[in-house]
């Protein structure tokens, strides 16, 4: 039986052999994340999981799913691909952290306008980067080819995430009190949200992005832009385990203003002292060469601060004990208190 082949549809745009050829190149990638539990038969018509229930009497699935957004023509402008895909895995797995769940597995989704296999097999080794750190196997996904509808060098990435929780310890905001504390996880930097207003100020397709900047501690701002979103899955997971969280916000679109209030009950909310808030340099840039007023920023962006933990104030120090051992600089970013404001940077 030959293989498969058809010069028509190559004529059209699409060449068949070109995905058979990234999937070989990417084999090696995904295999790495086959100890967490998924199976190594990758090109079938579905992903493999074997699940472990041992501990959990009642096991609740949780998913998210997510792109990475316009932060990829970064990655177009640098010629850099293979980091992209920790954020698309991160964008996943920290929102279903926000429930209490442990990712299990993830796949992803690549819509390419000409099918570089070099270049796909560079994305899922990204992806396949941020499974490892999620300590989640990458048990499937799909590259399409679609020529006509981007341009050749042009890539979307997008993907989901499954994890599970015990139904006793889902996470539930109700629980969160007037007198908790809320501890700030740093962030690697702009995360995955804000390009479109980040491409816009920095004007990054007319400017030298790779041109060191004093204000960036000498990185330039393509590389600091590049620098892939954090997973939080290995200290959130130690934490979820030793301490009562209360509550979980992952900080994307929106910033302080719109996620944190998602993790508080009505009526509750947080006094955040301004003094307090570890702000990462690219943020002041933005804010300085965008004339973007503070409110605007704190509601736009996760300003060094990628995701929020609630705990009682009696098991704060343990909490950022933990964290700390788990690499994280966590600190207490506010307090909680009786509010029909839900956030108050003061």
């Amino acid at each position: 039986m030959g293989k498969s082949f058809s010069e028509s549809y190559k004529e059209a745009g699409v060449d068949i052999t070109a995905g058979y050829k990234a999937v070989e190149l990417m084999k090696e990638h995904v295999a790495r994340t086959m100890v967490f539990g998924g199976s190594e038969d990758i090109g079938g018509f579905g992903g493999l999981y074997g699940l472990d229930l041992a501990g959990i009497s009642q096991p609740v699935l949780v998913s998210g799913t997510d792109g990475v957004g316009t932060k990829l023509k970064m990655a177009f402008l640098m010629d850099k691909h293979d980091t992209v895909g920790i954020d698309c895995v991160a964008m996943c797995v920290n929102d279903i952290l926000c429930v209490g769940a442990k990712p299990l597995f993830f796949l992803d989704y690549i819509a390419v306008g000409k099918n570089y296999p070099e270049k796909v097999a560079m994305i899922v080794k990204g992806v396949a980067e941020g499974c490892i750190q999620s300590e989640a196997a990458l048990i499937g996904g799909e590259t399409a080819e679609m020529p006509g509808f981007y341009g050749e060098d042009e890539y979307d990435l997008a993907g989901f995430a499954v994890g599970i929780v015990d139904k006793s310890k889902i996470l539930r905001k109700e629980t969160v009190e007037a007198g908790d504390v809320l501890i700030a996880l740093p962030s690697s930097g702009v995360h995955s949200n804000g390009f479109s207003l980040v491409r816009k100020v920095l004007d990054v397709e007319n400017e030298d992005i790779q041109k060191p900047l004093e204000e960036l501690g000498g990185k330039s701002v393509g590389e600091t832009l590049l620098t892939p979103t954090k997973i939080y899955v290995k200290p959130m997971t130690r934490l979820l385990g030793q301490v009562q969280v209360k509550s979980v916000a992952h900080i994307t679109g929106g910033g302080f203003y719109e996620n944190i209030p998602r993790s508080l009950p009505s009526g509750i909310g947080v006094r955040i002292q301004r003094k307090n808030v570890r702000v990462l340099p690219i943020f002041d840039l933005i804010a300085e060469r965008g004339g973007i007023p503070e409110r605007d920023m704190f509601n736009t962006f996760n300003m060094g601060v990628g995701m929020t933990a609630i705990v009682s104030a009696a098991d704060a120090d343990r909490a950022l004990e933990i964290l700390k051992e788990e690499g994280e600089d966590a600190y207490i970013l506010g307090d909680v208190v009786q509010s029909e404001e839900s956030v108050e940077i003061c």
